[in-house]
């Protein structure tokens, strides 16, 4: 039996996450998830890629917004409302893709560029812009936020249990950056989880995650090494690629919550525990 043991929201682009008891899911992601971005001078995201210091930035939820402080220095607090910006519409750059999105704040851009040393402004994406997933994969010109490229990801504990038997520091759940954990099942099975469903909500695995340098940074404090990669490039590499969860898609609205029982409807085929080369992992 699977269920979903944690449940994850991320407001602003990489930075910390927020662990939730119930989400609210819609056809983009999880409410707030990923709908702020932090952008350059060129309007191209800012990611813990290149500036892992973004880990030490935690974001809350309050009734009205959110609320963003420094981990060494909570007490530097910035509140940033749900209400949507009235700024000027920009196009933004997402790896090699363009959107719509629209300035948060001058006062916002203040704040961000200071606590990280770094010009940068603060976007947010409106309710009718339209960023698509790749076709290749999509259902039903499926869109998402500000996610790297799929509205959610999904990752078994068990698959974490693997990873860490074989490190010799276990590594926290966070360096993953999942929307959905759950317990049950064995190590990958969300590999195979073509389709499935919460509380009647069908949700699709359309694409294992490709795992970046995101994952070598400690969520705590900011530092970076070689681990999980270095591990997990011995048994979970195809093509130079290196995979650990699954990309999914929803075709329903509702919320999900802890402890929800997930119910397989299709699996593509045995669970690997390595990856299969000949799985459509590009």
């Amino acid at each position: 039996m699977l269920r979903i043991s944690q449940l994850f929201i991320y407001p602003i682009k990489s930075l910390g996450g927020i662990g939730v008891l119930s989400a609210e899911v819609t056809r983009t992601g999880f409410l707030y998830d990923r709908q702020w971005m932090l952008v350059d001078s060129h309007l191209r995201f800012i990611t813990q890629r290149e500036m892992p210091q973004m880990a030490l930035l935690q974001v809350g939820l309050t009734d009205s917004g959110l609320q963003v402080y420094h981990k060494k220095h909570p007490d530097h607090i910035f509140n940033l409302p749900f209400s949507p910006p009235a700024g000027g519409r920009v196009t933004v750059t997402i790896f090699e893709e363009t959107c719509e999105a629209v300035y948060a704040s001058r006062e916002a851009d203040t704040w961000f560029s200071a606590v990280l040393a770094t010009n940068c402004r603060l976007v947010y994406m409106p309710e009718d812009a339209r960023r698509y997933v790749d076709t290749r994969y999509a259902i039903d010109n499926d869109s998402t936020g500000f996610a790297d490229g799929y509205p959610y990801l999904i990752i078994g504990q068990a698959s974490l249990d693997d990873l860490n038997n074989r490190l010799s520091q276990p590594l926290a759940i966070n360096r993953f950056r999942p929307n959905i954990v759950f317990t049950g099942g064995l190590p990958f099975e969300e590999d195979a989880m073509e389709q499935f469903t919460v509380d009647s909500l069908h949700f699709f695995g359309v694409k294992p995650c490709a795992r970046c340098a995101i994952t070598t940074v400690n969520q705590e404090d900011g530092t970076r090494n070689k681990e999980p990669l270095k591990t997990l490039a011995t048994y979970r590499q195809v093509n130079n690629k290196i995979f650990f969860g699954q990309n999914l898609i929803a075709r329903a609205v509702g919320t999900i919550k802890v402890g929800d029982m997930i119910k397989r409807i299709k699996m593509s085929g045995a669970v690997n525990y390595g990856l299969p080369g000949s799985d459509p992992y590009t």
